[in-house]
Protein backbone atom coordinates (compact mmCIF):
# COMPACT_ATOMS: atom_id res chain seq x y z
CA UNK A 1 0.00 0.00 0.00
CA UNK A 2 1.49 3.50 -0.69
CA UNK A 3 1.96 5.89 2.12
CA UNK A 4 -0.70 8.24 1.35
CA UNK A 5 -3.65 5.28 0.59
CA UNK A 6 -2.74 4.58 4.06
CA UNK A 7 -2.98 7.66 5.45
CA UNK A 8 -6.29 8.33 3.90
CA UNK A 9 -7.26 4.88 5.14
CA UNK A 10 -6.08 5.25 8.97
CA UNK A 11 -7.70 8.92 8.56
CA UNK A 12 -11.27 7.55 7.26
CA UNK A 13 -11.09 4.46 10.07
CA UNK A 14 -10.59 6.87 12.96
CA UNK A 15 -13.01 9.24 11.58
CA UNK A 16 -15.83 6.09 11.56
CA UNK A 17 -14.38 5.67 15.36
CA UNK A 18 -15.26 9.10 16.29
CA UNK A 19 -18.96 9.43 14.97
CA UNK A 20 -19.90 6.00 16.83
CA UNK A 21 -17.82 7.02 19.58
CA UNK A 22 -20.22 10.46 19.83
CA UNK A 23 -23.16 8.56 19.08
CA UNK A 24 -22.67 6.30 22.00
CA UNK A 25 -22.35 9.51 24.15
CA UNK A 26 -24.99 11.12 22.72
CA UNK A 27 -27.14 8.17 23.41
CA UNK A 28 -26.42 7.22 26.75
CA UNK A 29 -26.95 11.18 27.74
CA UNK A 30 -30.26 11.11 26.35
CA UNK A 31 -31.71 7.79 27.94
CA UNK A 32 -30.39 9.46 31.27
CA UNK A 33 -32.17 12.20 30.53
CA UNK A 34 -35.22 10.47 29.46
CA UNK A 35 -37.87 10.34 31.99
CA UNK A 36 -39.95 7.54 30.88
CA UNK A 37 -36.75 5.03 30.86
CA UNK A 38 -36.30 3.68 34.51
CA UNK A 39 -33.05 1.19 33.50
CA UNK A 40 -30.96 4.55 32.30
CA UNK A 41 -27.78 4.42 34.89
CA UNK A 42 -27.43 0.53 33.79
CA UNK A 43 -27.72 2.03 29.90
CA UNK A 44 -25.62 4.88 30.59
CA UNK A 45 -22.63 3.19 31.78
CA UNK A 46 -22.56 0.83 29.19
CA UNK A 47 -22.58 3.18 26.54
CA UNK A 48 -20.14 5.59 27.89
CA UNK A 49 -17.71 2.42 28.17
CA UNK A 50 -18.32 2.18 24.68
CA UNK A 51 -18.19 5.23 23.64
CA UNK A 52 -15.00 6.16 25.30
CA UNK A 53 -13.37 3.08 24.06
CA UNK A 54 -13.76 3.91 20.75
CA UNK A 55 -12.97 7.67 21.44
CA UNK A 56 -8.93 6.00 22.50
CA UNK A 57 -8.92 3.64 19.38
CA UNK A 58 -9.30 6.43 17.28
CA UNK A 59 -7.04 8.14 19.36
CA UNK A 60 -4.51 5.51 18.74
CA UNK A 61 -5.25 4.65 15.21
CA UNK A 62 -4.00 8.38 14.58
CA UNK A 63 -1.24 8.25 16.42
CA UNK A 64 0.18 4.73 14.36
CA UNK A 65 -0.26 2.50 18.13
CA UNK A 66 -0.93 -0.85 17.84
CA UNK A 67 -4.07 -1.23 19.77
CA UNK A 68 -5.02 -4.90 18.68
CA UNK A 69 -3.58 -8.13 21.15
CA UNK A 70 -0.75 -9.60 19.44
CA UNK A 71 1.70 -12.28 20.14
CA UNK A 72 5.23 -12.18 18.86
CA UNK A 73 6.37 -15.24 17.08
CA UNK A 74 10.15 -14.69 16.06
CA UNK A 75 10.26 -11.46 14.53
CA UNK A 76 6.54 -11.41 13.42
CA UNK A 77 3.59 -10.81 14.85
CA UNK A 78 0.31 -12.81 15.35
CA UNK A 79 -2.85 -11.05 16.09
CA UNK A 80 -5.24 -12.58 18.57
CA UNK A 81 -8.52 -13.19 17.07
CA UNK A 82 -11.97 -14.41 17.94
CA UNK A 83 -13.63 -17.18 16.98
CA UNK A 84 -15.35 -16.00 14.17
CA UNK A 85 -12.15 -14.19 12.79
CA UNK A 86 -12.06 -10.96 13.97
CA UNK A 87 -9.70 -8.85 15.49
CA UNK A 88 -9.26 -8.48 19.43
CA UNK A 89 -9.28 -4.86 20.04
CA UNK A 90 -8.44 -3.40 23.44
CA UNK A 91 -11.17 -3.25 26.09
CA UNK A 92 -11.30 0.43 27.72
CA UNK A 93 -9.14 -0.60 30.94
CA UNK A 94 -6.55 -1.71 28.77
CA UNK A 95 -6.59 1.66 26.81
CA UNK A 96 -5.90 3.09 29.98
CA UNK A 97 -2.91 1.54 31.50
CA UNK A 98 -1.19 1.67 27.94
CA UNK A 99 1.66 4.58 29.01
CA UNK A 100 0.41 6.30 25.48
CA UNK A 101 -3.15 6.97 26.69
CA UNK A 102 -4.14 10.44 26.61
CA UNK A 103 -6.75 10.30 29.84
CA UNK A 104 -5.22 11.86 33.17
CA UNK A 105 -5.68 9.80 36.44
CA UNK A 106 -8.45 11.51 37.71
CA UNK A 107 -11.16 11.23 34.43
CA UNK A 108 -9.50 7.20 34.04
CA UNK A 109 -10.46 6.69 37.95
CA UNK A 110 -14.08 7.90 36.98
CA UNK A 111 -13.66 5.49 34.13
CA UNK A 112 -12.25 2.63 36.08
CA UNK A 113 -15.20 3.51 38.61
CA UNK A 114 -17.27 3.17 35.64
CA UNK A 115 -15.79 -0.15 34.44
CA UNK A 116 -15.65 -1.91 37.70
CA UNK A 117 -19.62 -0.64 38.11
CA UNK A 118 -20.10 -2.26 34.39
CA UNK A 119 -18.81 -5.65 36.09
CA UNK A 120 -21.75 -5.56 38.78
CA UNK A 121 -24.62 -4.61 36.93
CA UNK A 122 -24.19 -7.24 34.25
CA UNK A 123 -25.12 -9.90 36.55
CA UNK A 124 -27.74 -8.37 38.54
CA UNK A 125 -30.71 -6.05 38.21
CA UNK A 126 -30.24 -2.77 40.25
CA UNK A 127 -32.27 0.15 41.03
CA UNK A 128 -31.95 3.60 42.35
CA UNK A 129 -28.54 4.26 41.10
CA UNK A 130 -29.71 7.65 39.39
CA UNK A 131 -29.47 9.64 42.52
CA UNK A 132 -26.43 7.43 43.89
CA UNK A 133 -23.67 8.64 41.14
CA UNK A 134 -24.83 11.15 39.22
CA UNK A 135 -22.06 13.16 40.26
CA UNK A 136 -19.96 10.54 38.29
CA UNK A 137 -21.89 10.08 35.57
CA UNK A 138 -21.90 13.51 35.31
CA UNK A 139 -17.91 14.01 35.24
CA UNK A 140 -17.81 11.33 32.81
CA UNK A 141 -19.45 13.08 30.19
CA UNK A 142 -17.23 16.64 30.96
CA UNK A 143 -14.39 14.36 30.31
CA UNK A 144 -15.19 12.85 27.38
CA UNK A 145 -16.22 16.19 25.93
CA UNK A 146 -13.14 18.25 26.81
CA UNK A 147 -11.04 15.24 26.08
CA UNK A 148 -12.56 14.87 21.71
CA UNK A 149 -12.46 18.46 21.68
CA UNK A 150 -8.59 18.54 23.10
CA UNK A 151 -7.66 15.54 20.75
CA UNK A 152 -9.50 16.05 17.57
CA UNK A 153 -10.59 19.66 17.73
CA UNK A 154 -13.85 21.32 18.82
CA UNK A 155 -15.90 20.79 16.16
CA UNK A 156 -16.24 17.44 17.55
CA UNK A 157 -17.65 18.27 20.97
CA UNK A 158 -20.88 17.32 21.96
CA UNK A 159 -21.61 20.21 24.10
CA UNK A 160 -23.49 22.00 21.38
CA UNK A 161 -25.76 19.20 20.65
CA UNK A 162 -26.86 18.74 24.99
CA UNK A 163 -28.74 20.91 27.13
CA UNK A 164 -29.64 20.78 30.64
CA UNK A 165 -32.11 18.58 32.10
CA UNK A 166 -35.43 20.23 33.16
CA UNK A 167 -37.82 18.56 36.26
CA UNK A 168 -40.96 19.20 37.45
CA UNK A 169 -40.02 20.04 41.26
CA UNK A 170 -37.83 21.66 43.24
CA UNK A 171 -35.69 19.43 45.76
CA UNK A 172 -35.16 20.98 49.28
CA UNK A 173 -32.77 19.23 52.25
CA UNK A 174 -35.42 16.66 53.25
CA UNK A 175 -36.24 15.36 49.96
CA UNK A 176 -32.66 15.04 49.35
CA UNK A 177 -32.13 13.17 52.17
CA UNK A 178 -34.68 11.10 51.84
CA UNK A 179 -33.35 10.15 48.15
CA UNK A 180 -29.94 9.72 49.55
CA UNK A 181 -31.01 6.94 52.53
CA UNK A 182 -33.57 5.12 49.67
CA UNK A 183 -32.75 1.74 49.68
CA UNK A 184 -32.64 -0.37 46.86
CA UNK A 185 -28.84 -0.81 45.82
CA UNK A 186 -27.92 -4.21 45.79
CA UNK A 187 -25.13 -5.46 48.34
CA UNK A 188 -22.72 -6.21 45.55
CA UNK A 189 -23.13 -2.56 44.20
CA UNK A 190 -22.69 -0.91 47.93
CA UNK A 191 -19.63 -3.17 48.66
CA UNK A 192 -18.24 -2.20 45.06
CA UNK A 193 -18.45 2.00 45.68
CA UNK A 194 -17.00 1.35 49.26
CA UNK A 195 -13.77 -0.44 48.14
CA UNK A 196 -13.16 1.38 45.10
CA UNK A 197 -13.96 4.61 47.35
CA UNK A 198 -11.75 3.67 50.23
CA UNK A 199 -8.84 3.35 47.45
CA UNK A 200 -8.86 6.67 46.82
CA UNK A 201 -6.74 9.59 48.39
CA UNK A 202 -8.99 12.38 49.56
CA UNK A 203 -7.92 14.97 46.46
CA UNK A 204 -8.40 11.99 44.18
CA UNK A 205 -12.16 11.63 45.77
CA UNK A 206 -12.84 15.48 45.83
CA UNK A 207 -11.31 15.55 42.12
CA UNK A 208 -14.28 17.25 39.83
CA UNK A 209 -12.79 15.10 36.91
CA UNK A 210 -14.24 11.92 39.53
CA UNK A 211 -17.21 12.96 40.58
CA UNK A 212 -18.88 16.53 39.90
CA UNK A 213 -20.82 17.83 42.38
CA UNK A 214 -22.82 21.28 42.21
CA UNK A 215 -24.42 23.26 44.67
CA UNK A 216 -27.80 24.86 43.07
CA UNK A 217 -29.58 28.09 44.47
CA UNK A 218 -32.54 29.76 42.78
CA UNK A 219 -31.28 32.57 40.30
CA UNK A 220 -33.47 35.14 39.27
CA UNK A 221 -32.53 38.15 36.80
CA UNK A 222 -31.55 41.54 37.98
CA UNK A 223 -33.72 43.26 35.85
CA UNK A 224 -36.92 42.63 33.59
CA UNK A 225 -36.97 41.24 30.32
CA UNK A 226 -33.43 39.50 30.66
CA UNK A 227 -33.76 36.08 30.55
CA UNK A 228 -33.41 33.71 33.78
CA UNK A 229 -30.86 31.35 34.31
CA UNK A 230 -31.77 28.25 36.51
CA UNK A 231 -27.98 26.97 37.40
CA UNK A 232 -25.15 29.70 37.23
CA UNK A 233 -21.59 28.08 37.31
CA UNK A 234 -19.14 29.74 40.09
CA UNK A 235 -15.41 29.94 40.64
CA UNK A 236 -14.71 27.98 43.63
CA UNK A 237 -12.64 30.66 44.89
CA UNK A 238 -14.79 33.79 43.43
CA UNK A 239 -16.02 36.30 46.40
CA UNK A 240 -19.79 35.17 45.33
CA UNK A 241 -18.86 31.04 46.03
CA UNK A 242 -17.45 32.27 49.52
CA UNK A 243 -20.77 34.13 50.31
CA UNK A 244 -22.58 31.62 48.89
CA UNK A 245 -21.21 28.76 51.44
CA UNK A 246 -21.40 31.76 54.69
CA UNK A 247 -25.35 32.12 54.04
CA UNK A 248 -26.62 29.29 52.50
CA UNK A 249 -27.17 25.67 53.95
CA UNK A 250 -24.71 23.49 51.48
CA UNK A 251 -25.89 19.86 50.68
CA UNK A 252 -22.63 17.90 51.25
CA UNK A 253 -22.41 14.22 51.41
CA UNK A 254 -20.54 12.82 53.84
CA UNK A 255 -19.39 8.95 53.94
CA UNK A 256 -21.00 7.41 56.95
CA UNK A 257 -19.07 6.02 60.33
CA UNK A 258 -18.83 2.33 59.97
CA UNK A 259 -17.84 0.46 63.46
CA UNK A 260 -16.53 -3.05 63.35
CA UNK A 261 -18.77 -5.65 65.55
CA UNK A 262 -16.01 -5.64 67.85
CA UNK A 263 -15.84 -1.88 68.17
CA UNK A 264 -19.48 -1.75 68.86
CA UNK A 265 -18.96 -4.52 71.85
CA UNK A 266 -15.88 -2.24 72.90
CA UNK A 267 -18.35 0.93 73.31
CA UNK A 268 -21.51 -0.65 74.86
CA UNK A 269 -18.96 -1.92 77.84
CA UNK A 270 -17.21 1.67 77.95
CA UNK A 271 -20.90 2.98 78.19
CA UNK A 272 -21.37 1.28 81.63
CA UNK A 273 -22.47 -2.26 80.33
CA UNK A 274 -18.91 -4.59 80.77
CA UNK A 275 -21.07 -7.87 80.75
CA UNK A 276 -22.18 -7.32 77.38
CA UNK A 277 -20.06 -9.57 74.93
CA UNK A 278 -19.86 -9.92 71.48
CA UNK A 279 -21.97 -13.58 71.72
CA UNK A 280 -24.83 -11.09 73.37
CA UNK A 281 -24.02 -8.56 69.98
CA UNK A 282 -24.67 -11.89 67.68
CA UNK A 283 -27.59 -12.51 69.46
CA UNK A 284 -29.17 -9.39 69.35
CA UNK A 285 -28.51 -8.63 65.20
CA UNK A 286 -29.89 -12.20 64.80
CA UNK A 287 -33.08 -11.62 65.95
CA UNK A 288 -33.67 -8.23 64.68
CA UNK A 289 -32.62 -9.45 61.35
CA UNK A 290 -29.83 -6.63 61.41
CA UNK A 291 -27.98 -7.42 58.70
CA UNK A 292 -30.81 -7.13 56.33
CA UNK A 293 -29.73 -4.30 53.64
CA UNK A 294 -33.06 -2.89 53.82
CA UNK A 295 -32.93 -1.54 57.00
CA UNK A 296 -30.10 0.44 56.26
CA UNK A 297 -28.24 -0.67 59.76
CA UNK A 298 -24.73 -1.67 58.16
CA UNK A 299 -22.74 -2.96 54.74
CA UNK A 300 -20.97 -5.19 53.75
CA UNK A 301 -17.22 -4.45 52.13
CA UNK A 302 -15.15 -7.08 50.69
CA UNK A 303 -16.71 -9.52 52.87
CA UNK A 304 -16.46 -7.79 56.12
CA UNK A 305 -19.62 -6.57 57.92
CA UNK A 306 -19.39 -2.94 59.37
CA UNK A 307 -22.41 -1.12 61.49
CA UNK A 308 -23.64 2.34 61.10
CA UNK A 309 -24.27 5.05 63.47
CA UNK A 310 -27.89 4.23 63.71
CA UNK A 311 -27.30 0.41 64.97
CA UNK A 312 -24.89 1.59 67.19
CA UNK A 313 -28.03 3.44 69.10
CA UNK A 314 -30.26 0.56 69.37
CA UNK A 315 -27.75 -1.81 70.80
CA UNK A 316 -27.50 0.92 73.56
CA UNK A 317 -31.06 1.32 73.97
CA UNK A 318 -31.28 -2.60 74.41
CA UNK A 319 -28.58 -2.50 76.92
CA UNK A 320 -30.23 0.20 79.03
CA UNK A 321 -33.35 -2.04 78.90
CA UNK A 322 -31.02 -4.72 79.84
CA UNK A 323 -29.00 -3.07 82.44
CA UNK A 324 -29.14 -5.88 85.17
CA UNK A 325 -28.04 -8.54 82.81
CA UNK A 326 -24.93 -5.50 81.34
CA UNK A 327 -23.53 -3.88 84.14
Amino acid sequence: MKPKQRIRTVGSVSNELLKKSREAALAAVQVFNNPAITFKSEIFVVMMVISWTYLLHAHFRKQGIEYRYFKVAGTRKRFDKTSKGAFKYWELERCLNDQASPVDKAAANNLRFLVGLRHEIEHQMTNRLDEHLSARFQACCLNYNDLIKRLFGDEFGIDKHLSFSLQFSAINTDQWEALHDAEGLPPNIRAFINAFDSALTEAEFNDPRFAYRVLFVPKTANRKGQADKVIEFIKADSDLAKDVNKHYAVVKETEKAKYLPKQVVEKMQASGYPRFTMHNHTQLWKELDAKNTSKGWGVSVVKTWYWYQPWLEIVASHCAANAAAYS
